[in-house]
């Protein structure tokens, strides 16, 4: 099933506007959230396709977002790429073992990302 609906969750408004620029012009559906907890929220009543997190945000990070959305039932399948400024490969690790697809680090390459969004399965 190709992905049409993308929830972006990042508390930076210029990151947000520049992705869901990006991902519009691509023709994909987009919702937002600006906090881990309002992702989770919006996970369960949007149902995206695709999540595309960021780490570094107030209150829930990126990472127990992650972690929650793919250990709980209504969300697990939802695949999870991070999309971070935490570019050490310890930090890639840890995205990685929460449950997240991909891992990406900012300044977003938009081909790139674009790329593997086409690529999921």
């Amino acid at each position: 099933m190709p992905v049409k609906k993308i929830l972006v969750i990042d508390d930076s408004p210029t990151e947000r506007f520049f992705i869901v620029d990006l991902l519009t012009k691509k023709g994909y559906q987009t919702v937002v959230a600006e906090s881990g907890e309002e992702g989770i929220a919006k996970a369960k009543s949007e149902k995206p396709d695709l999540i595309l997190m960021d780490v570094v945000m107030p209150g829930l990070n990126g990472y127990q977002a992650t972690r929650s959305l793919t250990r709980d039932e209504e969300t697990k399948n939802i695949p999870v790429i991070i999309c971070t400024t935490k570019g050490q490969e310890t930090d890639k690790i840890w995205g990685l073992r929460q449950g997240a697809l991909e891992y990406m680090v900012k300044p977003i390459d938009p081909k790139e990302l674009l790329q593997k969004i086409a690529s999921l399965p």
